[in-house]
């Protein structure tokens, strides 16, 4: 990718980022007012986590603009790479913290078990089996006994 494309991607990534971080605060704000500790604790560990990638990726950029204002590509790529990354990762949790908020709709109430039993078996399994299995001793594993 061509050096004068990277910033302009960067930022869209961060921007993406920042909006992922405002979505888990409400997921956040949503298991508070349901006072659920399940759903609390998990979008907690992926806010956290967000928080984190933001924060590198944030120090990334910086990193990234002063390689690409003395003109190192290499550096400049690292660091892209570096963005990139944690914006991919970021997008994940995000679905990861909206999959807690929907955790216990699964989970809630009695859970029921239906089960179906056929009436007329065609066979019976409990008849017993006359075949014998046939054993054959193994060749020697040396020619000394």
């Amino acid at each position: 990718m061509p050096d004068n494309q990277k910033a302009g991607i960067a930022r869209e990534h961060l921007d993406r980022m920042r909006e992922a971080l405002t979505r888990v605060l409400g997921h956040l704000e949503e298991a508070r007012e349901e006072r659920d500790v399940v759903k609390l604790n998990c979008v907690n560990e992926k806010l956290t986590a967000i928080k984190g990638l933001l924060k590198i990726s944030e120090q990334a950029d910086v990193a990234m603009q002063e390689a690409l204002a003395r003109r190192n590509s290499e550096v400049a790529s690292h660091e892209f790479r570096k963005v990139s990354v944690a914006a991919t990762k970021t997008e994940q949790l995000l679905a990861e913290s909206e999959a807690c908020v929907g955790e216990l709709a699964v989970y809630s109430g009695t859970t029921e078990i239906e089960v179906e039993i056929d009436n007329e078996p065609t066979e019976d399994i409990t008849e017993e089996t006359t075949t014998v299995p046939v054993v054959t001793r193994p060749p020697a594993a040396s020619p000394y006994q």
